[in-house]
């Protein structure tokens, strides 16, 4: 149940990108549903490769090239899916800060345990 809450909320952080940053594109929900499943694919799958494979500089830049590799997974799920553009790699870095953000949030006001 706690999974399928963190894929809707996921889709809802992504569906309020476009409204915050106008160089992201999302079509619909469905689309929504389908680059949150994507995009935890790629993060899972590829993310922990290019980490590692860029290490060299991301020790140089203190983590910031973090910020770059997560900028091209979101590049990605956008050449990867119709319905979901992003207009380049600033966009990309931006919307995936604002994503990881917005998504955080959600999750800590509506999955956090009640005390």
């Amino acid at each position: 149940m706690r999974l399928l809450a963190a894929w809707l909320i996921n889709a809802v952080a992504l569906l309020a990108l476009p409204f915050l940053l106008p160089s992201i594109q999302v079509a619909s929900f469905g689309t929504a549903l389908l680059v949150a499943v994507v995009l935890g694919l790629i993060n899972t799958l590829i993310r922990p490769l290019l980490v590692l494979l860029t290490l060299p500089v991301t020790l140089l830049s203190l983590g910031l090239f973090i910020f770059v590799i997560n900028g091209l997974m979101f590049l990605l799920a956008a050449k990867l899916l119709d319905g979901f553009a992003v207009d380049g790699l600033l966009a990309g870095i931006i919307g995936s800060t604002l994503y990881s953000v917005i998504s955080w949030l959600l999750s800590k006001l509506l999955l956090s345990p009640k005390s």
